[in-house]
């Protein structure tokens, strides 16, 4: 017997012209209280362009890595297309519009009107300072400031 899931988003993506925000539905809005003083925001998604089931299924990218191994299982990757495209951002915090519902950031690695499933504040204690990843992308930022100015086009085969 498979148990039944079911989610409610709390809001969606905005992501026009360059101007990028999370618009919180209003029966949600509460939950914003005290939000306040956080710099960055952890944004869980739905990944609702990759879902189909033939992405659903989709167990193994091949050489989705200029510099990666030939196969690649999806929980080794961040591709939205997964088993449960659920997925995660972290985000600046420009500004939130309390009355409104608005958390304002520069920039959100998803599409607009993609499914807002959670809002999470990002603590300091979550930074894990001996971080080991496989050799393959040990070149990569070791930080969400530096990954802005990283050529991320140059690492992917798509």
């Amino acid at each position: 017997m498979e148990n039944e899931i079911k989610l409610d988003p709390i809001g969606e993506v905005h992501a026009e012209n360059g101007v990028f925000s999370i618009q919180v539905k209003e029966k949600y809005r509460d939950g914003l209280t005290n939000i306040h003083g956080f710099s960055h925001l952890q944004i869980v998604w739905w990944g609702h362009l990759g879902d189909k089931p033939e992405y659903r299924n989709h167990l193994i990218n091949e050489k989705p890595y200029k510099a990666g191994p030939e196969k690649v299982g999806v929980f080794a990757t961040r591709s939205e297309f997964r088993p449960n495209p659920v997925l995660i951002t972290t985000i600046f915090v420009d500004e939130i519009d309390m009355d409104n519902g608005i958390i304002k950031t520069p920039y959100i690695d998803a599409e607009h009107g993609t499914p807002v499933l959670d809002i999470k504040p990002y603590h300091r204690i979550e930074r894990v300072e001996d971080c080991r990843v496989p050799q393959w992308c040990e070149h990569w930022p070791s930080s969400y400031e530096k990954a802005a100015a990283f050529d991320w086009e140059n690492e992917f085969n798509f």
